[in-house]
Order: structure tokens, then C-alpha cells, then sequence
């Protein structure tokens, strides 16, 4: 057994059980109202007949911006996200799509968006099976109670991601018509469908466009042009040679820039014509659509990122031969990478490679601790020890690829994951934190598991006593996942853009690697040899090890520090506390325990139920902005925006990013390299701006940042210079490297 008589399958029941009051009361409390310094969001419907089988039903989310403040239409533009929403309905009713109001496109900086100002409704329509029963509320009235959950992107200078849980009930038979003004303007606002498709032609690096249909109410005028294909045309081209429009007969036509970074290619095209706000008459049409189908040869799209020449052979898997290049005619099928391509079996062995140099970083020590006590146990039987090297395997190849399946699963349904995302949550850091505080408590000595647990568990522990190392290479995925090694960047990157077969592949070749040193010596007999045999020194080593337990504790709380706060913390720390006084009491005898246990367990949920919510609360990225400046933060680091680096870089100044988080514990020894007073001042010499992409909690634009270098993990270090590709660097950064990249410029 890899800890004295401890059940780690037990342990991490218990520890996460014990965890549970603070994660329950977490919950907030779910409104039709979310208010955010930036908007306000309410879940409304408009059900003039009630909810039955052909009565017209919609739900929508009515968002009121602060002024300067914008969301996002489906193609948000040069940057930015659309706004997402996942309702949950009663059995009986089917929400569809967002029926999208026409935008309007907002100039940022020299970029331009497609969103929302002032007040709008996201309005969706809602199916009524023809044998929908409502449910009877305890009142006697039938209601349908609606949930959404939606998350926005919400922008001035700054972007600021937000989200929200709604809920509201609507009554059966009653008229729900509150809103009713809104909902027409939206439906006014929503582009009619035309009943000729349209034609775009692809003209060197241009797009010639031609929409027939158009109601006579539209002809003569300037159009307003949105398409829903994301990242074809140059947003912010203004009238002019660059962009022009004429109406030839009663056709429209136009003349679009395609974007200098395009990355999509499309055979069809859905686009969005739009009269002037000038033009637009109260309830008449004032937008118009058509899927038109692409003609001619796309040219061919440029590249993203140029890296460090130490990933250039990794990175080389996510070019021109990568999924998803396009053929040469938009009619071409596009092939997929074969596992058996040179790219592919170059990234595989990064992915490999990454995974064997993840033993190296310190995330996994706490794990290493716990193994050095296994190699030990076991060094005299060597059968034990070569299955307590396949089960460690196992556990390590079982989660990784859970947890790529996972990542991949969510990134294909929408949500903007990457590398480490667990941690990017305050509930699953809490639990951690009480996790490693019970193997901390273990190993100093304060309590054995077996006197303690039930005899069917010690019972299967003795049947199968490889499930401890299993769990502990489980263990260490859970642990290590926050970090992200040299060479596994670039691989992990690719393995996004791949299908799921082979990208779980690559997943498989870091477990491995990960996995492989530990393999090694259980399979390796000279290793065993230099062991020393069991003894008394193995408890010194023992209660040793409870220390870099008790030091991932302490990280733990940090992390949770700069996702929830000062208060989140010190609430963490007195259930944690709370907890090692459980554990303890659990040790004790006869009447004592029972007193001291109930005590003890009374005080831990009074505290839980005053102060647990902190735990879980989310603190205004401004307030930690300030938070880290009070600590000391260099005043040099800005914060990282999309619009800030085109922003500097139109004005001719270079960028250095550097993309971190909290709990990657890579990032925070790498700021010991950039806060170098020599490295610095090469930077000032060379008028670098410094940028921070602080990914701590989840941030969809810093994910979309990441996945458009070809990584989903950080940390990442860009330089990127105007009318220069960016250019990223090694994921453990040297001196000698910055100052290569910097000599560059």
C-alpha cells in the first residue's frame, strides 16, 4: 500500500463528502434578474394564448447594456464571442435557435464588431408538442418552469466575461405579454429570408457579391453588410476602394476585402443586408438574408505564429497539412491527417516527450512523495512492484484520456475549455485543498485509515491492492494537468484541431509519458536494488512527506485567493481547519469521540452555512487587478486585451504577452525570469509593452487567444511586433532566449 493502511479509493470519497457543505450552499440563489456592473440580464417570455400546442411562445434574454458597454452578435466581428444560451424546459416543449436581431458594427480601435448597444432581447421560439401536459404547482395552477443558463462576452475597451443562471415561471393558461414591445422590436429587427440565394464570387483577395429579391423599400440605398461565417472578410474596411457597393438594376452588389489572418474558406456563404438606421421605418422590414453559395479558388490563408526554433517541429503539425487546410478549389473534399503522416508522428512524440518531462515540473511532486513510499514498501517484492507500475500506468492513461475526452467533448459543443480547466474552477480547488489535507494528516501521523474504515472496504483493499497506486495516478492527472511542459504546447494545441480518434492518441502518448519513468523502475530490477530495505527510517520519511503535502494545501489556497478572493480564502482555510479537527476527533475513544465528533461537526456546519458561500464567490476581476497591485505587481505589466495589442501595435510599439494562471505553477517560476532587472531593461530600451493573460478562472477570450497559437494550455510567452507574425516562445523561459526574441525587433 502506497500510504499506511490507507485506502486512497476511501480517501478521496471522503475527502470530496467532506467538502460538500461548502460546494452545496454555493449555489446562488437563481432570479430572472442578473445585474453586473455592466448589464442587465433578465430572462423574459411573451406567451399572448398561454402555453398550448399552436400558440406562439417565446423566451429570449433581455440584456441592458451600461452605456459604451456592447455584446456580441453570432459572428461577433474581428474579435469578441457570441452570447450562448442552454435552456432547460419541461417535457413537452422545445426551445430553437436564437432568433438573432440584426447588429450593428462598432468600430474598435482599427478593428470593427457586429453586437449590441443599449437595450436588445435574444428572442427564442418554443415548440408545443400537441400532448404537452403542464405540471400542477402545490396552488393549483399549471406553470412551465423555464432555466437558462447563458454566458456573454460584454466589452467597452476592456472585455469582461459574464454569465448567469435564470429561471422563471410561466403560466399554463394565463397571457404573458409584459414584454411584448421588445419581442416585436426584435422580430422587426430579425433579417427576413429571401427567396433568391445570391452569389458570391472569390476575386484574388476579394469577395464580389450579388443579392437579388430585395424589396422595392431597399433599392437606391446603402446596405448594411453582415456575414454570419466568422473570420472571412476585413470587418473594419470602410467605403471606399477597399469596399464598395452599387445597385445594378434591381440587383445589390459589393465589393469586400477578405481578412489579411482568414481562416475559414466556405463554399456557402449566409449573409445579412441591412438598411441604414436613417432609412429604417417603423414596422417594415429592415433586414434581409440569403445563403449564397461561393464561387472561384480562395487564396490561400497565411499563417498564424511563428515559434521558438524548440517547438518549430511540433508546431509544424498545425500548418498547411494540418485538419482542416483547405484544398485548392472550395469543392475539394478536405482530407484529414492520417495518424501514420510525418506531422502527426512528430507531435506524438512531443505530446510523449511533454509528458515524460511533466515528472520534472512541480506540480507532480506531491504525487512523486507518495510514490517514493511505494518504491520502498515494495523494494523486496518485486511482482508487487511491477503491478503497482501498471495499475500507476493505468490510473495516468485511464484520466488523461477522461479528461481529454472531456475537453474535447465541451470544445465541441461550444464552450472555450483548454489545458487545466478544473482548476479553473473554486469548487474543485477546494476540494483538492481538503484532499491533500487529509494525506497530509495521514502521513504526519494523525490518524490510520484502516482501524477506521468499514471491514468490506479493508476487505476489498486486501483483494485488490493495486487500486492505491491506481488512484494515485489518477492522482497525479488531477495534479499535474495545471502545468504544461516543454514540447507539449504545441501538441496539445494540435490535438484540438484533430479528430477525436487521433487526438486522443496524443492524450494517450502524455499519460504515457507521464507514466513512463515509474514503468521503468518497476520494471527495471537494478532499481529496486538500490533501495534500502524496510524499516524504522520509512515513518521519518513518512511524516517527511507530510510537509509537501501541507505546501500544495498552502498553494491551493492561494489559487483560490485569486479566484474568490481574500474572504474565499480565509474561508478555506477555516473549513480546512475545521476539517483536520473532524479527522482528529474521528481518532478519539468511546464517549469522548462521540461528544467531541458531534461538537466538532456542529461548529464545522454553522461555520460552513456563515461563511462557506465565500469559498465559491466570485470576485470582479478589477477588485483582484487591485488586489495584485496593493501586493506590489509591477506597475510595467498591463492587462491583456485583445483590443490593447491592436491597439499598441497600430500605434508601432511591440507586445510581449505573457499568458498565466494561478494554479500553473510554471508560470510562477517563469516570473521569476521576466522579473530579471537586466531582462527588464531590454525591454525598455526596445519600448516593449509588457501584457499579463491572466487565465486563473475561465476566460473565453484568452482561450480563443491561445487556440489561435495553436495551444490550449499555458504557460505561453508571445512577442509580437507590428507587421510581424507573433512569435512564441519555450514554455520554461530562459534569459538567453528573451533577449534572442527581443534582438528580433
Amino acid at each position: 500500500m502506497i500510504l499506511s493502511r490507507l485506502s486512497l479509493t476511501a480517501l478521496l470519497t471522503a475527502s470530496f463528502v467532506a467538502a460538500q457543505p461548502a460546494a452545496a450552499q454555493l449555489a446562488p440563489k437563481v432570479s430572472s434578474v442578473v445585474t453586473t456592473p455592466h448589464v442587465r440580464a433578465e430572462l423574459v417570455a411573451l406567451a399572448p394564448q398561454g402555453v398550448a400546442p399552436g400558440a406562439a411562445v417565446r423566451v429570449g434574454l433581455l440584456i441592458t447594456h451600461q452605456p459604451e458597454w456592447h455584446t456580441y452578435w453570432k459572428n461577433a466581428g474581428d474579435s469578441g464571442l457570441p452570447t450562448e444560451m442552454a435552456f432547460t424546459l419541461p417535457a413537452g416543449l422545445a426551445a430553437g435557435d436564437i432568433a438573432w436581431p440584426v447588429p450593428k458594427k462598432i468600430p474598435v480601435g482599427t478593428l470593427a464588431n457586429y453586437g449590441y448597444e443599449g437595450t436588445v432581447v435574444l428572442p427564442v421560439p418554443v415548440a408545443v408538442a400537441p400532448d404537452f401536459k403542464p405540471p400542477t404547482s402545490l396552488t393549483g395552477v399549471a406553470s412551465a418552469d423555464i432555466k437558462l443558463k447563458a454566458s456573454w462576452l460584454v466589452c467597452r475597451k476592456e472585455c469582461i466575461p459574464e454569465e448567469g443562471e435564470f429561471a422563471l415561471s410561466l403560466p399554463v393558461q394565463g397571457s404573458t405579454a409584459l414584454h411584448k414591445a421588445e419581442f416585436d422590436a426584435a422580430q422587426a429587427a430579425e433579417p427576413v429570408a429571401l427567396d433568391k440565394p445570391g452569389t458570391i464570387e472569390v476575386d484574388g483577395n476579394t469577395l464580389r457579391i450579388r443579392i437579388e429579391g430585395l424589396p422595392r423599400a431597399a433599392h437606391g440605398k446603402t446596405l448594411e453588410f453582415f456575414p454570419e461565417t466568422t473570420d472571412v472578410i476585413h470587418t473594419a474596411a470602410v467605403s471606399g476602394k477597399d469596399w464598395t457597393q452599387a445597385w445594378q438594376g434591381d440587383a445589390w452588389t459589393a465589393t469586400v476585402p477578405l481578412a489579411e489572418q482568414r481562416s475559414a474558406s466556405p463554399a456557402d456563404m449566409p449573409v445579412v443586408v441591412a438598411l441604414a438606421e436613417a432609412d429604417r421605418q417603423a414596422g417594415q422590414p429592415v433586414a434581409w438574408r440569403a445563403e449564397a453559395p461561393v464561387a472561384g479558388t480562395w487564396p490561400a490563408k497565411a499563417s498564424r505564429a511563428q515559434v521558438s526554433p524548440a517547438l518549430q517541429a511540433a508546431l509544424n503539425a498545425n500548418t498547411a497539412n494540418g485538419p482542416g487546410a483547405v484544398a485548392a478549389t472550395p469543392a475539394a473534399p478536405v482530407a484529414p491527417v492520417a495518424p501514420a503522416s510525418a506531422n502527426f508522428w512528430i507531435a506524438l512524440a512531443g505530446a510523449l516527450l511533454g509528458g515524460l518531462l511533466l515528472n520534472l515540473m512541480p506540480c507532480v511532486f506531491p504525487v512523486l512523495a507518495i510514490k517514493v513510499l511505494g518504491f520502498a514498501r515494495q523494494a523486496g517484492d518485486r511482482s508487487a512492484h511491477r503491478a503497482a507500475g501498471l495499475a500507476y500506468t493505468a490510473g495516468v492513461l485511464v484520466s488523461v484520456l477522461a479528461l481529454g475526452g472531456v475537453m474535447l467533448a465541451l470544445r465541441a459543443a461550444g464552450s472555450q475549455l483548454g489545458w487545466g480547466f478544473q482548476l479553473q474552477s473554486p469548487a474543485v480547488v477546494a476540494a483538492l485543498a481538503a484532499l491533500f489535507t487529509v494525506i497530509g494528516l495521514n502521513l504526519a501521523g494523525v490518524f490510520e485509515f484502516g482501524p477506521m474504515a468499514p471491514s468490506r472496504i479493508r476487505s476489498a483493499e486486501a483483494k485488490h491492492p493495486v487500486a492505491n497506486d491506481f488512484l494515485s495516478g489518477v492522482l497525479a492527472v488531477v495534479i499535474a494537468s495545471p502545468c504544461s511542459a516543454p514540447f507539449m504546447g504545441a501538441s496539445l494545441g494540435l490535438a484540438i484541431a484533430l479528430p477525436a480518434a487521433q487526438a486522443l492518441l496524443l492524450f494517450a502518448a502524455l499519460g504515457f509519458g507521464l507514466a513512463l519513468p515509474y514503468l521503468l523502475a518497476a520494471f527495471v530490477p537494478a532499481v529496486a536494488t538500490l533501495l534500502p530495505r524496510p524499516g524504522a527510517w520509512m515513518q521519518t520519511l513518512r511524516r517527511l512527506l507530510a510537509f509537501p503535502m501541507f505546501a500544495t494545501v498552502a498553494w491551493l489556497v492561494w489559487v483560490l485567493g485569486q479566484q474568490s478572493g481574500i474572504d474565499g480564502a480565509g474561508a478555506l482555510l477555516a473549513l480546512l481547519v475545521c476539517l483536520a479537527a473532524v479527522v482528529w476527533a474521528v481518532t478519539l475513544k468511546g464517549r469522548t469521540r462521540t461528544v467531541v465528533l458531534t461538537l466538532l461537526i456542529a461548529i464545522s456546519a454553522l461555520l460552513t452555512r456563515a461563511i462557506g458561500h465565500n469559498v465559491l464567490q466570485p470576485v470582479e476581476p478589477a477588485t483582484l487587478a487591485s488586489a495584485a497591485s496593493a501586493s506590489g505587481e509591477p506597475a510595467r505589466w498591463q492587462k491583456w486585451s485583445s483590443e490593447r495589442v491592436n491597439e499598441l501595435n497600430g500605434g508601432g510599439q511591440p507586445v510581449f504577452i505573457d499568458f498565466t494562471a494561478a494554479w500553473c505553477v510554471t508560470c510562477q517560476y517563469n516570473k521569476s525570469t521576466l522579473a530579471d532587472a537586466g531582462l527588464l531593461a531590454e525591454f525598455d530600451a526596445r519600448k516593449v509593452a509588457m501584457l499579463r493573460a491572466d487565465w486563473t478562472r475561465r476566460d473565453p477570450a484568452i482561450t480563443a487567444a491561445l487556440a489561435a497559437l495553436g495551444r490550449n494550455g499555458v504557460p505561453v510567452y508571445v512577442l509580437q511586433a507590428p507587421g510581424k507574425p507573433p512569435l512564441v516562445l519555450t514554455e520554461i523561459l530562459g534569459k538567453d532566449e528573451v533577449r534572442a526574441a527581443l534582438a528580433t525587433l
